[in-house]
């Protein structure tokens, strides 16, 4: 048996023939690891954009939620951490999906190994403008008050926002690959084995001291996620034939 690691899909992203593509890929992911999946750690970005309104989410890729639905009705515990596309989740997952939600960074142990997940975002010290903005989109009374637009409104400047600034962030470059890397070498020297993130969309397996740091890539290009077996990692791309 063994412990899965996916991140930063992004649904919702490109057109609709290529998102279905896209899903398509992840849902056959999804069921040819399911027999073999003791535990499986989304950790952050599976949509690009997610907002949940009192009785109202996001339109779309429900056969993903049903898919993983399908891990915890089996008895297969699915942990879900927020990325900084997605984090405006409420109780939806928890008590719809069975899935447990953790807005921040944790760490776990599976296999005898200490592992610590972070999506990745917010580390790089010149990206002021994120770090800024961060707290304040988790604010509760900023969510509060968002809730207030009618979610087709709602929904729509969150992705037109999204769009923006992805497409203003895509050509610089803030040192996160260099901050991330940094991060997950002081947090091996604190005694962690595996460090797990994604959010650069570039896969990374890198043996660090006594440790190892996982960069999950994504499911836009790479298509890569991480297995854990007996305590070995590794880092690994599927395709239509697994």
């Amino acid at each position: 048996m063994s412990t899965y690691f996916i991140s930063d899909i992004h649904l919702g992203l490109g057109t609709r023939e290529a998102e279905k593509a896209k899903e398509n890929l992840l849902l056959a992911f999804l069921k040819a690891i399911r027999p073999s999946t003791e535990q499986l750690y989304v950790v952050g970005d599976l949509f690009d954009f997610w907002f949940e309104y009192g009785t109202v989410i996001p339109r779309g890729f429900h056969r993903t939620l049903a898919a993983l639905q399908e891990f915890t009705d089996g008895g297969i515990p699915v942990d879900y951490l927020a990325g900084n596309h997605d984090f405006w989740m409420d109780d939806f997952f928890p008590k719809e999906l069975g899935i447990r939600v953790h807005p921040d960074p944790f760490e776990v142990t599976v296999d005898g190994k200490r592992i610590y997940l972070h999506h990745g975002d917010g580390l790089a010290e010149k990206d002021l403008g994120y770090r800024l903005i961060k707290p304040v989109l988790r604010n509760h009374l900023a969510i509060r008050l968002y809730r207030w637009l009618h979610p087709d409104l709602g929904v729509r400047l969150a992705r037109r926002s999204s769009q923006t600034s992805r497409a203003y962030t895509a050509a610089k470059d803030y040192g996160e690959e260099q901050a991330m890397a940094a991060f997950a070498a002081r947090k091996i020297k604190e005694g962690a084995d595996i460090v797990i993130m994604g959010h650069r969309h570039s896969p990374v397996r890198q043996e660090i001291g006594k440790g190892v740091y996982i960069n999950l890539g994504d499911w836009i290009t790479h298509h890569t996620f991480a297995e854990l077996t007996g305590g070995a990692i590794t880092l690994q791309s599927w395709n239509q034939k697994g």
